[in-house]
């Protein structure tokens, strides 16, 4: 079998030498590029299974990399590492074509199984069986599997923690939820900043099901919400 490429791109030596050792202890081949101009020639030349981008990055930032990386390869797996941590910067990245974001610093581990989850979704993503699992609510039909949101012939592809929370709701529909349980299950504890993260997420999800005025999140004040589908 072969071994999963991951382009690497971050100009701290330091920190760039740890985490390139560490993910080729467990395997991974890493290809790591210190300036953000050579990161798209650096993706066309080693084809890689998936992107650990820095955001803060010389001549080209991490976000301009994610965008054209997603416009060369719409589902290669995406990561951005940053010290950002305003809201306004969580949404950039994923408008950039992020799957996911970890803020600096942040432990190796956790950096490893964000890495193995998203190519494992990935994996998952495309099967080769034709058929897949489907979850209708309202005039929606959700595929986790494919990480997708269906509405008459309108596809919308979701990020894997979008993937995420939307099950968490579909799954209690028509019922509370806590906001505790939720951060606990898609981001393993309930920090601030987490909570923050949870309602970028919430308020994407009310975007996309906006097609369906029937399918609405309800915020319950010092609960969580409630998943309401007439």
């Amino acid at each position: 079998m072969p071994q999963v490429k991951i382009l690497y791109v971050e100009d701290e030596p330091f920190l760039a030498k740890i985490v390139k050792e560490s993910l080729e202890s467990r395997d991974f081949k890493v290809i790591w590029i210190e300036d953000g101009k050579e990161a798209i020639p650096a993706f066309e030349r080693h084809q890689p299974d998936i992107c650990v981008l820095d955001v803060m990055l010389p001549n080209v930032d991490g976000f301009q990399i994610g965008t054209g990386i997603r416009r060369l390869s719409p589902k290669i797996p995406i990561i951005f590492l940053t010290a950002k941590n305003q809201t306004q910067d969580v949404l950039k990245g994923f408008e950039s074509g992020g799957n996911d974001y970890l803020r600096k610093p942040f432990s190796m581990e956790e950096l490893i199984v964000r890495v193995q989850n998203l190519l494992q979704l990935a994996g998952a993503q495309f099967p080769e069986e034709s058929g897949t699992d489907t979850i209708p609510f309202g005039r929606f039909r959700f595929l986790p599997q494919r990480l997708e949101l269906h509405i008459g012939e309108k596809v919308r592809k979701l990020s894997h923690r979008e993937s995420q929370l939307l099950q968490i709701l579909v799954k209690n529909r028509n019922a509370a939820v806590d906001r505790r349980e939720i951060l606990q299950a898609v981001w393993g504890d309930d920090s601030f900043f987490n909570s923050r993260n949870l309602d970028v997420y919430i308020a994407k999800l009310r975007d996309l099901l906006k097609d369906d005025p029937d399918v609405q999140i309800i915020t319950l004040k010092g609960v969580g919400y409630h998943f309401m589908v007439g």
